[in-house]
């Protein structure tokens, strides 16, 4: 029996396959949130002081998840968004200056640069369609590029970025780099110092198996400083405890982008969560969820007019795989698909399917013998 035999009690029937989208909890969170719940109707806030316990260990579980160098290198925020928000209106920006981003990001992480136009700042954007992805973002760079922001697995495609390349081609540029690490972190072991980004950020809710509205920012320490501050509060000070305290600074460590209380709600959820991801050890994580797609490409690459748009390269792919079918639109696929209780997503031009490492063989042999019949 594996550690995560009963952590998925799903529906009988339902095929989830939407993991880049929003995960379910395992059993372990929803079971955390009951309990909190139960404790908030009975004694309020009496126990408080356990609560700041089960965050401590939420941002020693990220810290590490992330391999920050330290916890002091990380925040809780309210997604990735927010925190590529916190880049973006934070550096010092000089008109002329550019912005590297990709022609395949999501809106997150590409809007909140375009936002950035009226203060002078230029947006470069790169085609990732060939085969050295990475030559074409570094080569994109100029003595005028400030950061290069990119995912570090592209939310249609799947595609999979050499993040320490990118890191040693950054440095050697003198660019900063800013990784949006939501489709890799909680599938695959992820690792900030190797990659020498200057900022990373995720969502807790897709492959760390949390809840929506709570997510992890990784900030370098030299440069916390340096990223000017837009939202101030009592729990982003140095001395957050002291109330009476009229003179203040902010927080030495990434609390200071913390600016009021903390989602506690999400904390229990996500810390779970977490320790479950931990018990199973990212190592394992990647080699199950790996199976699972190489099962899922060979199967949808046998079916009569399929057309895979994820790579097909295993170093280049990670929990995502899209494909379309020849002949069949693909709201009517997705539409059957759903009917059947298939749970994924229209994106990138065709279906994408997303499993995770706990995801029971026979939903993936289910699904592709519904794909079969479809097809």
């Amino acid at each position: 029996m594996t550690a995560w035999h009963d952590e998925f009690p799903q529906e009988p029937g339902l095929r989830y396959l939407n993991h880049a989208a929003v995960a379910p909890w395992p059993r372990r969170a929803s079971q955390a949130v009951s309990a909190f719940a139960e404790q908030n109707m009975r004694i309020g806030a009496r126990d408080y002081p356990l609560w700041l316990q089960v965050e401590q260990r939420l941002r020693a579980r990220l810290t590490r998840l992330l391999n920050a160098p330290s916890s002091a290198d990380v925040a809780l925020v309210k997604n990735t968004s927010e925190a590529l928000s916190f880049v973006a209106f934070g550096l010092d920006w000089r008109p002329g200056d550019q912005v590297v981003i990709s022609d395949q990001e999501f809106p997150s992480n590409r809007v909140v640069w375009e936002a950035l136009r009226p203060q002078g700042v230029e947006v470069i954007e790169v085609c990732l369609a060939g085969d050295d992805p990475e030559a074409s973002l570094l080569a994109a760079c100029t003595p005028r590029t400030r950061l290069l922001a990119i995912s570090v697995v592209q939310y249609a495609s799947g595609l999979r970025l050499d993040l320490p390349r990118l890191g040693a081609g950054c440095t050697q540029r003198g660019v900063l780099l800013c990784i949006d690490a939501i489709q890799q972190l909680g599938a695959q072991p992820f690792d900030v110092q190797a990659s020498q980004c200057a900022f990373a950020m995720a969502d807790g809710h897709k492959w760390m198996l949390g809840p929506e509205g709570l997510g992890v920012f990784y900030c370098r320490r030299d440069l916390r400083e340096q990223l000017r501050l837009h939202e101030y509060g009592w729990h982003m000070l140095e001395d957050a405890g002291n109330y009476d305290r009229r003179d203040w600074q902010p927080a030495k460590t990434a609390r200071r982008f913390e600016c009021g209380s903390p989602n506690m709600l999400g904390a229990m959820a996500l810390e779970a969560s977490l320790a479950l991801l931990e018990e199973v050890g990212m190592a394992q994580v990647a080699t199950l969820l790996e199976q699972r797609i190489a099962r899922l490409h060979e199967g949808i690459a046998g079916l009569p007019g399929a057309r895979l748009l994820s790579p097909q390269e295993p170093t280049r792919r990670a929990g995502i795989l899209t494909f379309s079918l020849a002949g069949r639109d693909n709201g009517q696929l997705f539409e059957s698909l759903k009917q059947q209780q298939v749970v994924c997503a229209q994106r990138g031009g065709g279906i994408r399917l997303s499993p995770h490492f706990y995801t029971p063989e026979g939903v993936i042999e289910e699904t592709l013998g519904l794909l079969r019949q479809l097809a």
